[in-house]
């Protein structure tokens, strides 16, 4: 497995970027709506790309489960099967939740858009 298939990895990629965006969020959005979409932009693309590596990962991590249990019968790999499928839902719909925000043209929007996808994850 390589490094950007190691879920560990992938996480303290994000959460090292994390502190730095959200205060270059804070700067632009005080400055212009442009600027906010360029931002925007930027956190989405690196969004796809936290994706595909979290997709990657969790694909080479389910077929990993399945030679693991193997033995342990068709039950195993079925419920292994549908944690990786919960977990891949929900990464789908935070990407399609960054897309939305990225199109938002206010505050009140992406507010609205926020609260709509945390009543539909719920």
């Amino acid at each position: 497995m390589n490094e950007s298939n190691k879920p560990h990895v992938a996480d303290e990629k994000a959460g090292a970027a994390y502190p730095k965006t959200a205060v270059q969020f804070e700067q632009i959005a005080r400055d212009t709506p442009e600027a906010m979409r360029a931002l925007v932009a930027k956190n989405l693309a690196q969004s796809r790309e936290f994706y595909d590596r979290s997709k990657d990962a969790l694909e080479g991590l389910l077929e990993s489960w399945e030679r693991s249990f193997g033995a342990a019968g068709q039950g195993a790999a079925a419920l292994n099967r549908k944690v990786i499928d919960i977990a891949q839902r929900n990464i789908n719909s935070g990407f399609d939740l960054a897309k939305s925000l990225a199109g938002a043209r206010s505050l009140a929007e992406i507010m609205e858009l926020q609260v709509r996808h945390a009543r539909s994850s719920s």
